[in-house]
């Protein structure tokens, strides 16, 4: 049996913290007859340097620690060999004997394929061969992610957007997502889907944040080739997915990569630099080589294996900053005495570049709350190279906003208003995210002011103004029927607030047709995301109206009988003869009002059209005037532009 099973440039990359295909030599490997001696098997390697003995334990040597030793790769820190009888399904982990202190452990494979299901802690050999059918979407996959494309993303948590209650209350499978995620996705006129992060990770309560195996889908819901199909399918349907990523941090269970060889090897020793100290988990070393290699592989290879067309990265600002949750005296200053991880900067701009490179058809977006300069701006110009990045400010300033009563809110106004100070200093998702409907802080439904026909208008009305704004779109399951309980990861969402009898007929069932209809006007509409990140694309026509809390501008396309006229009433009282001004005179089609009778709204409108004179006003040369109807919005397009 040969000793040497990974080429020496491929060693090379890895301890350099280049090596970008990471999986396709480390972890676990089948292998044929030939390759293992004369009887299949399967190729082991791992990296533990400060180890003096590792060896694989498994089911098929029933766990025995001296039965399957490996051998150590000159001084690169990686253990290799072949193990016969090793064979895909069998559970196995690695047994770590360190140099120091007389520390020995079991660890699951940190770049394992496969976990058994948690509170197991075992990963599992699997191959990852699948017949993918996705190759029209993957060809035309680059025109669908562009800038200047529509993005309308819902995100979901696999384990409780719908579950069976007839079974136990069981999750739903990979498989069984597909269609149903595919139908109502495509119904509601969604472009995307986002998924909670998918890797494994032991506790589910923390959604898949807290992970263990940044190659591992979780095996919650099935196999890889399982997620594989979801994806796929989703494909063919002509929806888009992307996944949560989460490199900031990792959780401390004993099998998984904290102290994983008697040393901090994927982590700082020192606790004022590798505990975080909100999450009490563990902080990656962005500055070790191999530990580059580790994470740029992770990225890449839910790219490269799963097909999917971005990665969300979480928790951005944590990683940007040396003392971010810290108090002085816990944290130690970079190089230059400043508070910036540069190790991090590094790491995070060799990723977009890495991943820009190899995958320029796909986007990463940043979850990055404070304002750090040019998070989605090129490296070469200094920036972090990210494609896309949320607006936490706006999701803040807008949600304070309708908590308030309407009465109130002409004191609040800076708050619709600020947004547009900063809009294009960089490229921004608008969104309302899980993180907004959990630990108390209510669901958007009971976030709005007012008796419930008035949350329901203030819901459709935030989403309308969300639609409405320069930026990418995202909305948490849930949100977008007005679910009225916050999000519960071991429930299904209340789905009987719209299915069932009578059902169709409820406020929230109408919540959601507005919802769907805005989506599908959305993707109709050019001036709603064509110029998202050019000045050009957006004017004001009335942002200073705070004593009757009205909001009113143009959105444009490349194409001025693209523009759009959009007005916002936020007040419960209905402002009529409202005098707006306009580019063009003529008749003016009310495109969509949210006070619609079919949305659960009063039906107070403009009887489908204003007529617009000649007569300039707000700088535009020509004006109409228009019943803006009560906590409500309206939007106009010139008749005979289509729409």
């Amino acid at each position: 049996m040969p000793n040497t099973y990974i080429s020496d440039q491929d060693i090379y990359l890895f301890n350099e913290g280049r090596q970008l295909r990471l999986y396709d030599h480390l972890g676990a490997h089948p292998v044929s007859a030939e390759a293992a001696g004369g009887q299949a098997g399967c190729r082991f390697a791992v990296w533990a340097p400060n180890a003096e003995y590792v060896s694989v334990v498994g089911d098929w040597n029933f766990w025995d620690r001296s039965s399957h030793p490996l051998k150590v790769r000159g001084s690169s820190g990686v253990w290799e060999g072949v193990v016969p009888w090793a064979s895909p399904g069998q559970k196995y982990k690695y047994f770590i004997r360190s140099r120091s202190s007389g520390y020995q452990v079991e660890k699951a494979d940190p770049v394992g394929f496969a976990a058994e299901i948690p509170p197991g802690k075992a990963s599992v050999i699997c191959d990852l061969e699948y017949q993918w059918g996705d190759g029209e979407f993957m060809g035309r996959r680059a025109e669908l992610n562009r800038l200047d494309r529509p993005l309308a993303i819902y995100e979901v948590h696999l384990g409780s957007w719908r579950r069976c209650p007839e079974e136990g209350n069981r999750s739903l499978s990979y498989r069984e997502l597909g269609p149903k995620l595919a139908d109502y996705a495509q119904r509601m006129g969604y472009t995307h889907l986002e998924l909670l992060p998918v890797m494994e990770h032991p506790f589910y309560g923390s959604w898949g944040y807290q992970i263990t195996g940044f190659f591992a889908a979780t095996s919650r819901y099935g196999s890889p080739q399982d997620l594989m199909y979801l994806i796929d399918y989703l494909h063919q349907r002509g929806l888009g997915v992307i996944l949560d990523w989460v490199p900031s941090h990792f959780p401390s269970d004993e099998h998984g990569l904290g102290y994983f060889d008697g040393t901090h090897l994927y982590e700082h020793a020192d606790a004022r630099q590798g505990i975080h100290p909100e999450w009490k988990s563990l902080i990656f070393n962005y500055g070790r080589r191999e530990v580059r290699s580790f994470l740029l592989s992770s990225a890449l290879f839910w790219l490269d294996r799963y097909h999917v067309d971005g990665l969300r990265v979480d928790g951005v600002a944590s990683m940007l900053y040396l003392d971010y949750g810290r108090k002085a005296g816990q944290w130690i200053p970079n190089e230059r005495g400043g508070r910036e991880n540069l190790q991090a900067v590094h790491f995070l701009q060799s990723l977009n570049q890495d991943v820009y490179r190899l995958h320029p058809d796909v986007q990463t977006m940043a979850e990055e709350s404070t304002s750090w300069p040019q998070v989605t701006r090129p490296v070469e110009s200094g920036g972090l190279g990210f494609g896309l990045k949320w607006d936490m400010g706006w999701m803040h300033d807008t949600l304070d906003y309708l908590t308030e009563d309407p009465v109130h809110r002409q004191y609040h106004h800076k708050q619709l208003t600020f947004r547009m100070m900063y809009a294009y200093s960089e490229n921004y998702v608008l969104a309302l995210s899980h993180d907004e409907v959990v630990h108390l802080k209510k669901s958007l439904y009971r976030k709005m002011a007012g008796d419930p026909w008035q949350k329901c208008a203030n819901l459709r009305l935030l989403f309308g103004y969300m639609y409405s704004q320069p930026g990418k779109k995202l909305t948490f399951m849930g949100g977008e029927f007005g679910q009225t309980g916050e999000w519960n990861h071991d429930a299904s969402l209340e789905w009987h607030l719209v299915e069932g009898p009578g059902a169709e007929s409820s406020p929230h069932a109408g919540v959601q047709r507005f919802v769907a209809e805005l989506n599908h006007l959305y993707q109709r509409e050019p001036a709603l995301w064509a110029r998202d990140y050019d000045p050009e694309g957006f004017a004001w026509l009335e942002p200073d109206d705070k004593a009757h809390s009205v909001l009113a501008f143009l959105r444009r396309g490349h194409k001025p009988e693209e523009t759009l006229l959009i007005a916002c009433n936020f007040t419960p009282v209905p402002r009529s003869e409202y005098h707006l001004g306009v580019p063009a005179a003529g008749r003016w089609v009310e495109i969509l009002n949210s006070d619609a009778p079919q949305y659960g709204g009063g039906g107070q409108g403009n009887l489908g059209a204003c007529e617009a004179t000649e007569e300039p006003h707000q700088k535009q040369p020509a004006s109409l005037k228009a019943l803006l109807p009560p906590l409500g919005i309206v939007i106009f397009k010139r008749a005979g532009t289509g729409g």
